[in-house]
């Protein structure tokens, strides 16, 4: 009998000598379970075919070429990505809904001999379970999240001491490096943004790793990163975790963000897109002169103007919202031992803070 689970917590997944994912790579690119390699019994353009032709043929017909297709494509991949692969391999199967395309690779996997199990569900299982890790009811007790805000104003370093903190073995959250995005306007990278499921698939998989009895800290963001929402258990959260503000000269940010986003810098294009999306609240005056800079490569000028005018303002409308202060740490420069001092100063700050009790906030 064919073995098959629904438990897709981050232990029992690890009990597996893989996960594979037998759905088309289109699937599998817009969301699969963390560390699982695609394995398609059904390419993109074979799944289409099948489709189209259980409708617009005969279900028969699409069986039957479906059956052909994936027979021929395990095959390729017993003969290739599974080759090496010797009696003892333990794998773990799914595809959308746990059906006949998992149920395929699984037969001709238990007929070689290999103690293999099928995902109950598929996908979908895992996409439950990621759903109400995310979106429903916050757990209690150690387990709730005790986050603190790395907060300050743009340019303030806080994605390198994020990483440095992490380093010294600070539990960290680093969401724009989750959503493939720095988390302004201008903070697009070379990397597309994943879409929304994938990147609470990566969220959920963060956060099961961490230690949820120990505090995190996560850079301050809006509820937004480029594209991508923040989900409400990690977002409410977040707006009432109590934060640690850097207070760093805006000469000093203005030059971090001028290295930070040489690119978009240097793309006169992306440089005019991304100013286009400003909200309209400033004046055209306004608007025409940061435009205008950016055509002439003013940008100095324009960093600054925006910091002044733009970013530091909506930062100060948000702080006045948020929680107070846990500690300030003033930076006189970014430089590395600006930053291994930081670090430190923030490392103790963060220690001595525990789960609130209910009822309770956050206290050091």
């Amino acid at each position: 009998m064919i073995r098959t689970t629904s438990d897709l917590c981050l232990a029992a997944r690890q009990g597996y000598d893989a996960i594979i994912d037998v759905r088309s790579p289109a699937e599998f690119a817009e969301d699969h379970i963390p560390g699982a390699i695609n394995l398609p019994v059904l390419d993109d353009a074979q799944r289409a075919d099948v489709g189209t032709m259980f409708v617009q043929r005969s279900k028969f017909l699409a069986r039957r070429t479906g059956a052909a297709w994936v027979a021929r494509n395990i095959a390729d991949h017993l003969q290739t990505a599974l080759a090496d692969r010797d009696g003892s391999f333990r794998p773990l199967v799914y595809c959308w809904r746990g059906g006949q395309r998992s149920a395929a690779m699984v037969t001709i996997m238990d007929q070689v001999g290999w103690p293999v199990t099928q995902v109950e569900g598929g996908y979908q299982t895992w996409r439950r379970k990621v759903v109400a890790d995310l979106y429903g009811e916050e757990p209690p007790g150690d387990a709730a999240l005790t986050l603190i805000l790395l907060d300050g104003y743009t340019g303030s370093g806080k994605t390198m001491i994020l990483g440095q903190l992490a380093q010294e073995g600070v539990q960290t959250l680093d969401l724009e490096a989750l959503a493939d995005h720095r988390g302004s306007l201008f903070g697009a990278t070379p990397i597309p943004q994943p879409g929304q499921k994938l990147f609470e698939t990566r969220l959920a998989e963060a956060l099961a790793c961490l230690d949820r009895t120990r505090p995190i800290v996560v850079e301050a963001e809006s509820s937004r990163i480029g594209n991508l929402a923040i989900p409400p258990v990690l977002w409410t959260a977040m707006k009432r975790a109590p934060r640690i503000e850097l207070i760093v000269p805006v000469e000093t940010r203005v030059a971090h963000v001028l290295s930070e986003y040489q690119a978009i810098g240097a793309d006169a294009v992306a440089l005019q897109s991304a100013l286009a999306r400003l909200p309209r609240h400033h004046s055209r005056e306004t608007l025409a002169g940061w435009s205008a800079a950016a055509r002439e490569g003013r940008l100095a000028e324009l960093v600054t103007d925006l910091m002044l005018q733009h970013y530091d303002p909506a930062y100060r409308r948000g702080a006045a919202v948020r929680p107070a202060a846990l500690a300030s740490v003033t930076l006189n420069g970014l430089g590395e031992s600006d930053l291994r001092s930081a670090t430190s100063r923030i490392a103790e700050a963060v220690a001595p803070v525990v789960a609130p009790a209910p009822g309770r906030s956050s206290k050091t």
